[in-house]
């Protein structure tokens, strides 16, 4: 620790958002760039604790303290390889990660300014790439035994990169046209630039890795000649709601239209009737998480006219504490995204009845505001209708409710699943650790 005084005189400061007039009109990154000064007064804050809760925190292990401190010595190259000893692509976590080490960070008990690791880390690893400290290993021995990646999102990736560094032979198939998963077609470019993707891809292939695109593998029996095959096809199946009028046209999974979006800016074209436009349109999202905020920013660069988001749990506790979850675990908290600042109406506790339409296109949802109960047997509450039903207009509906974990037969031994694939939908850190995780298992395995 470098400044031992500096978590006393420096204050956090975020890197912030562009402003909303210049941002809502692209799709370029929302977050600003902070110069090389103040990202390093901004690491120098890290208290370099005893029992580091970041660390703790961290799906992955990040050793953040350490990292911190050789970004603020100035020693890049150090600190990207303290960083990506624990984190194999920080490049996506330091964008999009929610930084559950920061809500674990003792600065976040003692006056709610923890150290901005996610920042940092991102400062870090693009100063590497800038100034050629991450270049393609060309060491590697390969051991002759070969591994099939099924899936190229962040758990597969993971699971590849550790395996071939390891000196296995790795292959990935991947069934969309490029790699990435929900990164490239889930995440929206204002969150994620997709050259940031491109560009770790391009450095996997260098090392050794073959991506296999267009690839759908229906089961594993259509694939042969690997020693191990990993399946991290993600969460594939977003939940439903089979409300009456389900079927209008204007009613959409909210990946249809990320997706779909995230493919025209990479020059893809698609007819008048595929297209899923919130231009002109009053556009409601079904569902209060990050799925749903991606809807709505979106929205807003499409020229959609208005925006609503409804959400059938209750309003979360506003402030940085929510007291069923205290220091150090991870605050259930009123989230204000970079989307919502850009114009929302958001409604807590609404149930949705009914699709509405007129000559097969959606005109409006019928909704009623509910209440929950606490259940007398236990488990999960009651809804009880609380008000009258009433209509929203719009002409798009985003479904963004989350998706379902995957059910998976009795595999052989030699056959692993990892990530969402395993446990269910959760964030990119945890996918990521997944990989890592299951990568060591297969090398394990083989190593018998």
């Amino acid at each position: 620790m470098g400044n031992p005084k500096a978590f006393l005189e420096i204050h956090r400061q975020e890197a912030g958002y562009r402003p909303i007039h210049d941002r809502i009109h692209d799709f370029g990154e929302v977050e600003q760039t902070p110069s090389t000064r103040e990202r390093k007064l901004q690491a120098s804050r890290c208290m370099d604790c005893g029992v580091p809760f970041c660390h703790w925190a961290c799906p992955l292990g990040n050793k953040a303290p350490e990292w911190n401190d050789a970004l603020y010595k100035g020693d890049f190259e150090l600190a990207y390889r303290l960083l990506n000893s624990t984190n194999p692509f920080p490049e996506f976590t330091g964008r999009i990660c929610p930084a559950l080490c920061e809500k674990a960070c003792v600065l976040n008990r003692f006056n709610h300014e923890p150290t901005t690791n996610r920042e940092d880390e991102a400062a870090i690893t693009e100063m590497a790439f800038q100034e050629g400290f991450i270049q393609p290993r060309t060491d590697i021995q390969r051991n002759g035994k070969k591994v099939a990646v099924i899936g190229a999102g962040p758990a597969g990736l993971a699971a590849a990169n550790d395996l071939n560094l390891k000196g296995y032979t790795v292959t990935v198939f991947e069934k969309n046209e490029a790699a990435g998963g929900l990164l490239r077609y889930g995440i929206p470019n204002f969150k994620l630039n997709k050259t940031v993707i491109n560009r770790r891809i391009a450095l996997l292939e260098q090392e050794g890795i073959e991506f296999k695109y267009n690839s759908e593998i229906s089961g594993i029996s259509g694939i042969s000649g690997f020693d191990a095959i990993i399946i991290a096809t993600g969460t594939p199946t977003a939940r439903d709601l089979k409300a009456p009028g389900r079927e209008l046209k204007g009613v959409h999974f909210a990946l249809e239209l990320l997706a779909q979006q995230n493919r025209v800016l990479a020059g893809m074209e698609f007819s008048k009737d595929e297209r899923i436009t919130a231009k002109g349109k009053d556009v409601l999202v079904i569902g209060g998480g990050d799925t749903g905020s991606d809807c709505i920013g979106t929205a807003h660069r499409q020229g959609c006219k208005s925006v609503t988001q409804i959400e059938i749990m209750p309003r979360p506790v506003e402030g940085p504490e929510d007291p069923q979850n205290p220091w150090p675990e991870w605050p259930r908290t009123l989230k204000t995204t970079s989307s919502h600042e850009e114009g929302c109406t958001r409604r807590w506790n609404i149930n949705t009845l009914e699709f509405l339409g007129e000559n097969g296109k959606l005109t409006g949802v019928k909704v009623q505001e509910i209440d929950w109960k606490p259940n007398p047997e236990g488990g999960r509450p009651i809804m009880v209708e609380k008000g009258k039903p009433e209509i929203i207009k719009a002409e798009l509906v985003l479904l963004a409710m989350g998706f379902l974990k995957p059910e998976h037969p009795q595999y052989s031994e030699n056959v692993f699943v990892c990530g969402d694939a395993q446990n269910g939908a959760s964030l990119v850190v945890r996918a990521m650790a997944s990989g890592k995780q299951t990568a060591a298992k297969v090398d394990a395995y083989l190593s018998k």
